[in-house]
């Protein structure tokens, strides 16, 4: 039984939000699903793109772009490094030898040269959010990402999903040491993605000994404290914990959300083309079971003598980057185009965007300094962006760089320009604005320009 003389239940104000969904045995539901859902909402949605969903797969540390989608087979070697294009199956588009299965649906996706990003540290947050500042720490009055910006706008009753789902850890570098790069910022916590790490997915069911009978009497007790205490408090936390409580129950309840979670549910034959990488599976089965938006990053492991690639700096090579790369594009390729395929065999193209970038591409030519021949590093001025699906034009390649890959011609593309086609496709006027933590009114993006080549 609670103990109502306790200091948290004497300030309602400051209970947590795990002690409250203690309250008549309702432990079961968990603080992630509290703190994270809310209930959609559908105004200031297109009325065509409420059904719509984004999957953005980030390649943490920087993927080399002349490596593999933007290739310079004219270059001296020095810059076109050691790999050949290949042809895809849409004339006019190479992209590199070991992307085999990816040429044969070319058709099937897009790619935007030209990709200038500002900030030079391994975090997502300025691809999430279009904000520069941010490196291993959060700048102050941090900008929403693009995911709890969506969470936000679909606010409305009578959803039984998460609308934002984050799988495994954006984090690169160390991520103890590093704020978390999904943060809702000014919009409030229940817009924090829903993680498939840690307690979350365990909550997605009943305690044991726990039937649904029971749960509807829980529901109902807890209505009853809900009614004693709004007698006694009414601040903002607290109907706060009521809305985020009632969904939290009500996916309980569902078998919806776990169902999307049970990879086993697959046929062997769909499990077998994404090979190990299940992860994209599941991203493709929770927007097909509604959610709105799920983030995950690429990760493909690799090891070379004592020295790998694998969770911390994974696209990062300033050592033995061919080297590498030789035995990560492979499964990229496969887990990729894997996903590309599903979605399409499964006529989810016009209704689901698959995003592919990272934080920014390699220098355009190949280190020879002692300790890092062989190897690329950081650079700012020129990436790529995979696109595929959302309704979008596919099978071409937008913008270009120059000669050697250095930057791009004309007016490059930048995080705003990709998060706002994003949001073209979702529906959600960018424009709109919230009110930040000081009172004032923020836009979604202050750069608006979409990118307008894939732009139907």
């Amino acid at each position: 039984m609670p103990n109502f003389q306790s200091k948290e239940s004497r300030n309602w104000d400051v209970i947590s939000r795990r002690h409250f969904l203690g309250i008549g045995g309702m432990g079961m539901a968990g603080l992630s699903l509290v703190d994270l859902l809310r209930i959609k909402a559908s105004g200031g949605i297109q009325a065509d793109a409420r059904d719509k969903s984004v999957i953005m797969i980030y390649l943490p540390g920087g993927p080399s772009h002349l490596d593999m989608y933007d290739m310079k087979p004219n270059a001296p070697v020095e810059f076109r490094g050691e790999f050949s294009p290949i042809r895809t199956n849409v004339s006019g588009i190479d992209i590199c030898e070991h992307m085999p299965r990816q040429a044969k649906i070319a058709d099937k996706f897009s790619i935007v040269q030209g990709l200038r990003t500002f900030g030079n540290g391994h975090d997502p947050y300025e691809l999430l959010t279009s904000d520069p500042r941010a490196a291993t720490k959060l700048p102050p009055n941090p900008l929403p990402v693009f995911g709890s910006v969506v969470s936000k706008v679909r606010d409305a009753a009578g959803t039984r999903v998460p609308p934002y789902v984050s799988i495994s850890d954006l984090h690169l570098l160390r991520p103890s040491l590093n704020d978390d790069p999904e943060t809702a910022s000014y919009l409030g916590d229940a817009y924090r993605p829903f993680r498939t790490t840690g307690p979350g997915l365990e909550n997605l069911s009943l305690a044991n000994g726990v039937t649904l009978d029971r749960l509807q009497q829980r529901k109902t007790l807890l209505r009853s404290f809900d009614r004693l205490r709004r007698g006694l408090d009414q601040s903002q936390s607290v109907r706060s914990i009521d809305k985020y409580t009632e969904q939290a129950l009500a996916l309980i309840s569902s078998n919806r959300v776990r169902d999307a979670f049970d990879l086993r549910r697959e046929p062997e034959s769909v499990r077998k083309l994404y090979g190990p990488a299940s992860d994209f599976l599941l991203a493709r089965r929770l927007v097909e079971a509604g959610v709105s938006v799920v983030t995950l990053p690429g990760r493909f492991p690799a090891k070379i003598g004592d020295f790998a690639r694998g969770s911390s700096d994974h696209w990062d090579t300033h050592r033995h980057n061919f080297k590498f790369l030789r035995l990560m594009l492979p499964q990229y390729d496969q887990a990729v185009s894997a996903l590309i395929s599903d979605i399409y065999q499964r006529g989810l193209d016009k209704k689901v965007l698959v995003v592919v970038w990272g934080e920014f591409g390699r220098t355009p030519k190949v280190d020879t300094v002692p300790g890092f021949v062989g190897g690329r590093g950081h650079w700012l001025e020129s990436g790529f962006i995979f696109m595929a699906g959302g309704g979008l034009k596919m099978g071409q390649v937008v913008r270009e760089t120059d000669q050697h890959g250095l930057r791009a011609k004309g007016k490059p593309v930048t995080p705003a320009n990709v998060l706002s086609t994003i949001y073209h496709v979702l529906g959600i006027d960018p424009a709109r604005t919230f009110t930040d933590h000081f009172g004032r009114p923020r836009f979604i993006l202050d750069n608006r320009e979409p990118i307008s080549e894939l732009l139907v």
